[in-house]
């Protein structure tokens, strides 16, 4: 246990000490908010659908857990490249471990940035339902961290360098945020977008958060808890061997 708390004080204080990242990690969410949340609220309100920035904005603050969760694996890619890594794997201590440890810390890192954007979002004018659904939205959102930071270890990995990283973070991250349901909502969309939308972890992680905060959900508190907790033992599972496997 005392591994897996150095390993994960190491990742929060990495972040900590980086302020650069802290504020260029919030500008892409801010411009969404800004962009779409004011920009295309007119067309969504015409509609009939109310206010566009109150539906996003659950969205919003799952992009940002999912961006932040899953490109914390890139710090395994730059502890490889200056050794950091192979001093790690020759501790005394287990490899599982050590996996658990660097994903509570990305993961903890992304609760933090999405608690930062879910306080940029309530000044910006949204407002939750009820204020004692936080707790259940906060559930939430350390589901979705987890759920994104162990399959940013397991990409970690078996990726050797970072423009291998980039390219495989572009073709899955971008495509998971955007069928979410973060940005559309997910309801009688056609048959092939219907089950698209399903296979998509965030789907239940947004459908979570937008259902504690504005009471709108697509399925159901239960359903979204239980298959992002299976989702996240089996990216763990999965993380946990690929690492054990991984060699400095």
């Amino acid at each position: 246990m005392g591994a897996i708390y150095i390993l994960w004080l190491r990742e929060l204080k990495r972040y900590v000490r980086s302020r650069v990242q802290i504020v260029v990690s919030l500008g892409q969410p801010c411009l969404y908010l800004l962009a779409l949340g004011f920009g295309l609220g007119p067309v969504f309100r015409q509609a009939g659908h109310g206010s566009y920035l109150q539906f996003m904005a659950p969205g919003v603050v799952g992009m940002t857990v999912l961006f932040s969760s899953v490109f914390s694996g890139i710090a395994m890619l730059w502890d490889r490249q200056f050794g950091f890594l192979k001093e790690t794997l020759v501790a005394p201590v287990s490899r599982m471990q050590i996996m658990v440890g660097r994903t509570l810390g990305g993961a903890t890192v992304a609760v933090i940035q999405g608690t930062l954007i879910l306080i940029i979002c309530l000044i910006a004018g949204f407002r939750p339902h009820s204020w004692v659904a936080i707790p259940l939205a906060f559930l939430f959102v350390v589901l979705i961290a987890v759920v994104f930071a162990a399959l940013g270890t397991a990409i970690g990995s078996i990726i050797q360098d970072m423009q291998g990283f980039q390219l495989v973070m572009n073709f899955l991250v971008m495509p998971i945020f955007f069928l979410s349901g973060a940005l559309f909502p997910l309801a009688n969309l056609g048959v092939v977008m219907s089950v698209i939308t399903r296979l998509d972890p965030l789907s239940y992680g947004v459908d979570g958060l937008r259902g504690a905060l504005i009471q709108t959900w697509q399925f159901s508190v239960a359903f979204d808890v239980a298959l992002l907790a299976a989702i996240g033992a089996v990216f763990l599972s999965a993380g946990a061997y690929l690492f054990s496997r991984i060699e400095a």
